[in-house]
């Protein structure tokens, strides 16, 4: 059997398959698993009580798990982790969640792959390994069409005055929230960047307010100017996965072509496209 795993800093998406069945694969979510941002003992809470009761009766080869923050100084620890759950299991692989999107969209192929969810980043991909990245840098310094920075701008817009102020009333019945209460949250609470990418949902439901679209799509701008014009790959579709990605289809495509890029796959989670390809499907 072999376990695939495809992470983000809000949830996590795990499959359980095998290529020698016809069974169907076992489906699993968690939370989202991001060392940068927590813990080795958070990390293995969360796989004790959410993920090992599913999976502990079967017979696991291989593990497979692409995760936000899997970079080289964690990846060590996540390798340590996983052992010490799972020692019976021969091969244990920790890949960064954008060779996971490399894979899933564009498989053996050349191509610009994006990540656009909670947190976002991008790389251009020959077709096996990546090749060149462009730092996303964190949403305090970075991540650029990311839900974090969509849900930090609609704030700042909000409170800021620079919205209806019947959105400002609308979101803070919604939420039941303040701007005290924002300002807790996001400066002494844990996982902030899960917190501002939650008012996504808001932006969706108003998307239809201009000043509220023109928030996206300027954030989408730039991301494009900032994390795709470096690789110098006009002639590439930008493929993209995530949430973020998926619900403003319209809005990205309509940045790109401001920018002169053009939107190729979207998908929503990566997942199915690596079980194929680690099934060699």
């Amino acid at each position: 059997m072999i376990l695939i795993a495809d992470s983000g800093s809000t949830k996590t998406d795990w499959i359980l398959t095998s290529d020698q069945t016809a069974n169907e694969p076992l489906r699993i979510k968690t939370q989202g698993i991001n060392p940068v941002y927590q813990s080795s003992k958070v990390l293995t809470g969360i796989l004790q009580h959410e993920l090992l009761p599913f999976v502990k009766s079967f017979d696991i080869e291989e593990i497979n798990f692409y995760g936000s923050g899997c970079r080289d100084g964690y990846i060590p620890s996540m390798q340590s982790t996983f052992h010490k759950l799972f020692p019976y299991t021969d091969r244990i692989n920790i890949h960064s969640d954008l060779l996971g999107a490399a894979r899933a969209l564009c498989r053996d192929k050349e191509g610009i792959a994006c990540i656009l969810g909670t947190g976002s980043n991008s790389c251009l991909y020959d077709g096996e390994k990546i090749t060149y990245n462009v730092p996303s840098m964190g949403y305090i310094l970075g991540d650029e069409g990311s839900g974090a920075v969509l849900g930090r701008e609609l704030i700042n817009a909000l409170f800021k005055g620079c919205l209806k102020e019947e959105l400002c009333t609308k979101f803070c019945n919604q939420y039941n929230t303040n701007l005290a209460d924002i300002i807790n949250k996001v400066y002494h609470l844990p996982l902030a960047n899960r917190l501002l990418a939650s008012f996504c949902i808001f932006i969706k439901e108003n998307i239809d307010d201009e000043n509220i679209k023109s928030i996206v799509i300027d954030n989408f701008r730039k991301f494009f100017i900032r994390n795709i014009r470096p690789y110098r790959r006009p002639y590439l579709d930008v493929n993209c996965c995530g949430s973020i990605a998926y619900f403003f289809q319209k809005e990205l495509a309509e940045a790109a072509q401001k920018e002169g890029f053009k939107v190729g796959n979207i998908l929503r989670s990566p997942i199915e496209a690596l079980v194929c390809f680690h099934t060699k499907q």
